[in-house]
């Protein structure tokens, strides 16, 4: 891992995990944001929502030191979407918590990338960036995310569910999985 105060990089077995370029914002718009991908995260954005969306991306390192970093396949160094670390600030919810979260373009789901990238992204929740306590937040719709969230030893947090309709309008409501540095690597399967 190489690091500084203004370029994040991380690498796994298969992926890198760095800070975001300009060049990299097309790639990932024109493959991640798709209906299938953007099902349970409130839909396809337009030009004014993807641009909001990539200015908080980027204004989360600057403040935090983390943020949903661009996820980089090293074989043919494809931009595959996001995975990474945030402060929990969805209306309503457990604000300023450690999150961990992913998106990642249609083709490649079903070959381990999120689960290879929410892995090093919770290695350093733990032991970069101090945290006791790491959330997940997704709908109940949308199985493959929460199912993620079992296999990486995440726990079912229901008393940290809350009211917000942004990504399933049907239930209104947002579902917590959360995993403390204790419990850390014990479950991952």
């Amino acid at each position: 891992m190489a690091e500084t105060e203004t370029d994040f990089r991380f690498e796994t077995d298969r992926l890198i995990l760095r800070d975001w370029r300009s060049d990299d914002w097309s790639e990932f718009w024109q493959t991640t944001n798709t209906p299938a991908v953007m099902c349970w995260l409130g839909g396809v954005l337009d030009d004014p929502g993807m641009s909001k969306a990539s200015s908080r991306l980027e204004s989360y390192r600057k403040q935090h030191g983390h943020t949903f970093w661009a996820v980089e396949r090293k074989s043919d160094m494809q931009i595959l979407g996001f995975c990474g670390l945030k402060r929990s600030n969805q209306e309503g919810g457990p604000i300023g918590e450690m999150e961990v979260g992913w998106r990642l373009r249609q083709d490649a789901w079903g070959k381990g990338y999120a689960k290879e990238a929410a892995i090093a992204s919770l290695d350093l929740a733990f032991n970069t960036f101090d945290a006791n306590q790491v959330i997940a937040l997704t709908v109940q719709g949308n199985a493959p995310s929460w199912g993620l969230m079992k296999r990486l030893g995440m726990q079912r947090r229901e008393d940290l569910d809350f009211a917000n309709a942004e990504f399933d309008a049907d239930t209104g409501v947002i579902i917590v999985y959360s995993i403390d540095h204790e419990h850390w690597g014990m479950g991952v399967g």
